[in-house]
């Protein structure tokens, strides 16, 4: 998402308007989750995608219009009729997405856009928060802003101040929410360092991990030695999918403070074989399933081979929250609730308020704001 926000203010800088698809809501089988976004330059190139075929074709085709008319839209979009393909069919769901004209010449859209980018660079939390005011026929009104999570807002926009309070207090923990209220439509998304699980092992556990990681905004990697277990049948788009030689060797990862590492193997000795290469890594998260009988085990074995002990009191073991789980799902919701909570943890520390210098920036949601 990061480079998404980079090329817009790429294009921006360089005088270039350009339309965003961004899907608001779907239901069903479809292959991007709400929140993808993809840009649309005016030769009709794009940047992104929101999961191919007929769906990304008719959003590239509207976006050209809008951006011919400067206009906004929402449109719905069914992926389940008769004149659906073959082909289509493995994406059969139906929902919504929002096509924006982002003008070029609109200083606000430069600042918002600069002031994501650079949250996200920060690894920082904030709320890019879009209004769309309804005038029936005659089309939609945009307004945008950024709102940070010491409360102050980047951009211009006419809205109260506690209904911003509220949007970005619940739902919009989550990727992205819209709500109706009156005349206007809200639409609040949560920007966030996504950070990547990588889980190891593709068995049934971890089939039912790697969607609902997905689903709550991580971008998620599943990697196997077995073709049988890691493969597209078990695990779809936009699920990363890895078949590797062996445990005993791993590919190389991009493993940083962002990522989670979900260790579940087919057995002890291969997880005790993946935990010893990752070890010793800058992960934010490393897990390891099952019993604390055998988290003593493997544990001993690392300090007799040399680990200190602060290195292994990094590791969650038993992985996950005490919910009792014990079937696959449970142990998902269990698992993934964990890694939520340990990102909470650590994006959640409010940074200190930057200086306006231009006048851009505002303090809002305050109890006397607008006083």
């Amino acid at each position: 998402m990061e480079s998404l926000y980079k090329e817009m203010v790429k294009l921006l800088q360089n005088g270039e308007s350009f339309a965003v698809v961004t899907i608001i809501d779907n239901t069903g089988s479809v292959a991007r989750a709400t929140g993808a976004k993809i840009v649309v330059r005016a030769d009709g190139s794009i940047v992104g995608t929101i999961g191919g075929g007929r769906l990304e074709a008719d959003a590239i085709r509207l976006a050209l219009e809008m951006m011919t008319s400067k206009q906004t839209m929402m449109q719905n979009f069914d992926l389940t009729g008769k004149g659906v393909t073959a082909k289509e069919m493995i994406c059969s769901g139906k929902g919504k997405y929002l096509i924006e004209f982002i003008d070029a010449y609109d200083v606000n859209n430069r600042l918002v856009y600069e002031a994501a980018v650079e949250t996200l660079e920060r690894k920082e939390k904030a709320w890019l928060i879009t209004v769309l005011d309804i005038h029936g026929a005659s089309g939609l009104t945009r307004q945008q802003c950024l709102v940070r999570l010491n409360k102050t807002l980047i951009g211009k926009l006419n809205c109260d101040p506690y209904i911003l309070e509220k949007l970005i207090a619940g739902p919009a923990k989550i990727s992205i929410h819209s709500e109706a209220i009156d005349n206007q439509h809200f639409l609040v998304e949560s920007l966030r360092p996504a950070g990547t699980v990588y889980i190891f092992g593709a068995g049934h556990v971890s089939q039912r991990i790697a969607p609902l990681s997905e689903s709550v905004g991580f971008r998620t990697v599943v990697l196997d030695d077995s073709a049988d277990y890691a493969n597209r049948d078990r695990f779809l788009e936009p699920i990363g999918v890895r078949v590797i030689d062996s445990f005993r060797q791993l590919p190389g990862l991009e493993i940083d403070q962002d990522s989670y590492l979900v260790i579940l193997t087919r057995g002890h000795l291969f997880d005790k074989i993946v935990l010893e290469q990752v070890l010793r890594s800058n992960a934010g998260y490393i897990g390891i399933i099952g019993s604390r009988s055998k988290r003593d085990r493997v544990f001993k074995e690392l300090m007799d081979q040399g680990y200190r002990k602060e290195e292994i009191d990094r590791v969650y073991a038993p992985i996950g929250t005490n919910i009792g789980a014990e079937t696959p799902e449970e142990l998902a919701v269990s698992i993934v609730g964990e890694l939520i909570k340990v990102r909470s943890e650590r994006e959640n520390t409010v940074p200190k308020p930057r200086s306006s210098g231009s006048g851009t920036c505002c303090r809002i949601l305050d109890s006397d704001a607008g006083a």
